[in-house]
């Protein structure tokens, strides 16, 4: 698989965002270092994780940021920015520090996926370029990986461009979905610009166009003898189309001393269906030809069909994947840490709320992911102070941030740090993976999750502990606004 560019226009921004710049723009407040933190509120479908998507094209927007003449001369029409403000913009050059958690890893909900640390102004206007980002990619990764464990190692082909919320988010769906674990693609952008495998088939205008079915599958058999796809429930599923595809095997390709690669079934009973079609087409002597399925597939769908002994081969899901249909939207929140004083002393900043899962975590932070020795199980996240270390060699003692009498000593474990280097100072020092590694990557981080946390139905609630000394740090900063009423 090759690399690829990801160039991004102008920064993707909000009148708030640029509002609230020039209300700093040339006040001491605008060049003051502060500290953002990404992170997630919650895991769509009630899963039991996250799968971090969305590094790369960030890298690329940032590499990138700027503002076009274009840009420049629409906000100037707007009367609403100062000349001063706008030639600001026109040379901004990115200058922030940013951490991050590689594309691929499982992650969990209130841990910094990415951190961003530079001036109060840049760190600010990225918020909504970030978000849109990583919310998305992360959305379909992690849909994707779902769908992928319930097809129980079959493959599983994104075919959902025709259905997805615009191109873009066609294009770099298909690609979190190959990171979360997809075989391949049908879209030719995503394949040609990304390097993924690609399925091909027929659709039913296909079969409709010619005389008859065994005509349209003759002719598209000697067309792509080597991708040959039957598309078979155009008419009638048995008593038709697989016999159809078993005359064209026999008499186009045979000949050509070519193997059918398989056949597709898109409506009815599918499971049925696949039963009745593996038998035609194992007595006609092709056990080795492939039968997939596709039709409003997710992964409720594909473990259902496959409890009732469906004989698919793969499976081709389009518009539950591309869209997560049954969990559309991801909570990710963009978030101010902390931020630092006159002398350059980070002073962490918290956002309280009445709705308590709304509270953030103060301060400069990282996240740590506890591995049993032995084992290579995942046993904890921990957030901590930037400053602090977790030390292999000795205990450790987790709590429940909330119910904190609920404690756990662990010992030989391996404390390994999520998040990385991406930016210093603006310059990118971040070489990502190819998708192929990250894609691996992924399926190995899974597998160091317990069964209890990766199942589909009330997975294990995984441990993510603050370490005492940013537990403290939160309580100290929550005591003035308790309510000491009676």
């Amino acid at each position: 698989m090759h690399a690829a560019s990801f160039s991004a226009a102008e920064p993707l921004t909000e009148f708030s965002q640029l509002s609230m710049a020039e209300g700093i723009f040339g006040t001491p407040l605008s060049d003051r270092t502060a500290c953002f933190d990404l992170f997630f509120r919650s895991i769509p479908d009630d899963g039991g994780f996250l799968i971090s998507a969305g590094l790369a094209r960030a890298v690329d927007a940032l590499r990138n940021l700027h503002f076009d003449d274009d840009a420049l001369a629409f906000l100037r029409e707007t009367q609403t920015f100062s000349e001063d403000f706008l030639h600001y913009l026109a040379t901004m050059r990115f200058t922030c520090d940013v951490w991050a958690v590689p594309e691929g890893t499982p992650v969990f909900p209130y841990e910094p996926i990415v951190t961003v640390r530079g001036p109060l102004l840049q760190a600010q206007l990225i918020e909504t370029l970030l978000l849109v980002i990583f919310n998305h990619q992360t959305l379909i990764a992690t849909k994707a990986n779902r769908i992928v464990r319930a097809a129980e190692g079959r493959p599983v082909y994104e075919f959902g461009a025709r259905r997805a919320h615009g191109a873009d988010a066609a294009l770099w769906g298909a690609r979190a979905a190959f990171i979360g674990g997809c075989a391949g693609t049908t879209q030719t952008n995503a394949a040609k610009k990304f390097g993924i495998p690609y399925f091909t088939t027929m659709t039913h205008s296909w079969v409709q166009a010619f005389e008859s079915e065994a005509a349209a599958f003759a002719a598209y058999a000697a067309r792509c003898p080597n991708d040959c796809v039957l598309l078979v429930d155009t008419y009638s599923t048995i008593s038709s189309g697989v016999p159809n595809a078993i005359r064209v095997f026999n008499e186009v390709l045979k000949p050509m001393g070519v193997r059918p690669k398989g056949i597709r079934i898109d409506s009815g009973d599918i499971t049925y269906l696949t039963k009745k079609a593996r038998r035609l087409l194992d007595d006609a002597g092709y056990p080795d030809c492939a039968i997939t399925v596709s039709n409003s597939l997710d992964e409720a769908v594909i473990r259902e069909m496959l409890a009732q002994g469906a004989r698919a081969d793969s499976f081709g899901v389009g518009e539950r994947l591309i869209t997560a249909a049954s969990s559309p939207v991801l909570s990710g929140v963009y978030k101010l840490a902390a931020l630092e004083d006159e002398t350059g002393r980070a002073v962490p900043k918290i956002k309280i709320s009445d709705n308590t899962g709304k509270i953030t975590l103060p301060g400069v932070k990282t996240v740590w992911r506890l591995l049993d020795r032995e084992l290579g199980k995942a046993m904890a996240d921990v957030v901590t102070l930037a400053d602090e270390e977790i030390n292999e060699t000795a205990p450790y003692e987790l709590f429940d941030p909330v119910y904190t009498w609920k404690r756990k000593r662990v010992e030989h474990f391996i404390a390994r740090r999520l998040q990385q280097p991406v930016f210093v100072g603006g310059e990118c020092v971040y070489a990502s993976p190819t998708l192929p590694e990250i894609q691996r990557s992924c399926a190995a981080q899974i597998n160091t999750l317990w069964e209890e946390v990766t199942r589909f139905e009330k997975p294990h609630h995984y441990y993510v502990d603050l370490s005492k000394n940013l537990w403290d740090l939160r309580q100290s900063m929550l005591q003035p606004y308790s309510n000491t009423e009676e």
